[in-house]
């Protein structure tokens, strides 16, 4: 079932989303050369306690994962797309870096995610962030009263192939309100005119993942859960909550 939410509950939300975008802030802050995956979402947690948010991260377990996630925050590095586990990997000059958070305040959730360079940036890969980005902003305006999701995934999609990107298969964006994930699915791919219609008040977590290489197809990591480029290529996942309104998209992760 797919909520409509309320001017007031959007206003919850956003609360919900400015402490994600300031736990985001901290890891990207705290990540430097010799500083550990797991010092990351040590900081991404203490922002969330000072808060007093929970994460829907940690503990959650869907239905492909072997066991429960255990950190605040993805941490997702070099050719790893999305769902990497903070470990104690330690940072190393030039790589590239995707965190992906949620908070729950008061009943209402948050989803944000950015991807960064750490140290001396490689030209391929700020290009790949930047497609990344472009592709992001792109689908947060077609979300406009009038169209549908189709149009979302067809703006992201249209970025992909000119950029000549890759983007996982079955993995794209979702609702989000109560609960991290409900309905409608947000693929990055989609035919224009298609799909659940956009109506003011929908809440949706958009959130392009492109892969250098080009290829669409991946890998799940020996830990059940990290998903990887299968030719070793490197990959970008950059999202934002987004509110349907009247005047246009409104972002809530924003700090």
């Amino acid at each position: 079932m797919v909520e409509i939410k309320s001017d007031t509950a959007l206003d919850a939300m956003r609360e919900a989303g400015r402490v994600v975008a300031h736990a985001l802030a901290a890891a990207r802050e705290a990540a430097d050369v010799g500083v550990s995956l797991r010092e990351l979402d040590e900081a991404a947690r203490a922002v969330l306690g000072e808060a007093g948010a929970g994460s829907p991260f940690l503990g959650y377990r869907p239905a492909f994962a072997f066991s429960p996630f255990p950190a605040v925050i993805c941490t997702s590095v070099n050719d790893a797309i999305v769902h990497g586990i903070p470990t104690d990997y330690r940072l190393r000059d030039g790589d590239l870096v995707s965190v992906d958070c949620g908070a729950e305040l008061d009943g209402w959730t948050g989803d944000a995610a950015v991807s960064f360079i750490v140290g001396t940036p490689r030209p391929a890969d700020q290009a790949l962030i930047d497609a990344t980005q472009k592709a992001l902003d792109a689908g947060i305006a077609a979300a406009m009263p009038g169209n549908r999701i189709g149009d979302i995934g067809h703006a992201i999609g249209a970025v992909a192939r000119s950029a000549r990107c890759g983007m996982p298969k079955d993995f794209g964006g979702h609702g989000i309100g109560r609960r991290m994930h409900e309905d409608p699915h947000v693929p990055n791919r989609g035919r224009p005119g298609r799909g659940f219609p956009l109506r003011p008040g929908l809440t949706l977590a958009i959130e392009p993942m492109f892969m250098a290489g080009g290829r669409d197809d991946y890998r799940t990591a020996s830990d059940g859960w990290t998903l990887q480029t299968v030719d070793g290529s490197r990959a970008a996942h950059i999202e934002h909550t987004v509110a349907v309104t009247e005047e246009g998209p409104r972002i809530l992760t924003l700090p």
